[in-house]
């Protein structure tokens, strides 16, 4: 099954809008997708693209490989894998990551770990983890399938899923719902701009909530 591509103008709406809005937007419309626990390598990178996914496991005695699959991607991709939250090994580092930011990758998250952390940071790719560590995953991991159902951690990813992410962490949009999340969170945005309007001209925090609404903007079901 093909998996229906997102145009630039959306994901640029997706940039525009920080993962605190995303996250509100998602609870109004009752939808899980807010990522715990990862780490921006760079807390001031902001990217949004299309999930490819990515399945490890532990190796199997014949053996496996850790995958060549970044030769495939490009522009409008997130690199999104499904390590099994594992600390003792990595599965992406400094090749990987030249890689991808020569062919235009928007950024790698990673449900693990990540190594060569310098030489990411000297190419400002932006990359998503649990947190840096230097051992191998080649022998201790290997790639299970490619394009398939993955989780970070809670939060099932599917192939083609919108993926936002900047410096307070990672949201999974799911590619069906993506137009209302994104109208949502604007909307939201919005309003505490006008919250935010009324408070640095001296009104009082409650009544400027009061007045716009804002103790509805998360909640299912309210206006």
């Amino acid at each position: 099954m093909t998996t229906q591509r997102l145009d630039a103008q959306t994901l640029e709406r997706c940039r525009s809008l920080s993962t605190s809005s995303l996250s509100d937007a998602l609870d109004k419309h009752g939808l899980p997708g807010a990522v715990e626990g990862l780490r921006p390598l760079l807390p001031e990178a902001c990217i949004a693209g299309q999930a490819f996914t990515l399945a490890y496991m532990p190796v199997s005695a014949e053996g496996g490989t850790v995958g060549d699959f970044l030769d495939d991607l490009g522009v409008g991709d997130v690199v999104v894998i499904d390590n099994r939250g594992r600390t003792d090994c990595t599965v992406w580092g400094n090749i990987m990551t030249e890689v991808a930011k020569r062919n235009g990758v928007e950024g790698t998250v990673v449900d693990g770990v990540n190594r060569d952390l310098q030489e990411s940071l000297a190419l400002s790719y932006p990359i998503w983890s649990r947190q840096g560590h230097m051992r191998t995953g080649k022998d201790r991991v290997m790639l299970q399938a490619v394009n398939v159902p993955v989780c970070l951690g809670t939060v099932r990813v599917e192939p083609g899923d919108l993926i936002c992410a900047d410096g307070n962490g990672v949201v999974v949009i799911p590619l069906g719902h993506h137009e209302d999340v994104l109208a949502t969170a604007e909307g939201i945005e919005h309003t505490e701009d006008k919250i935010l309007k009324d408070i640095r001209s001296g009104m009082a925090l409650g009544e400027a909530r009061s007045q716009h609404g804002y103790h509805g903007l998360q909640t299912r079901g309210a206006n």
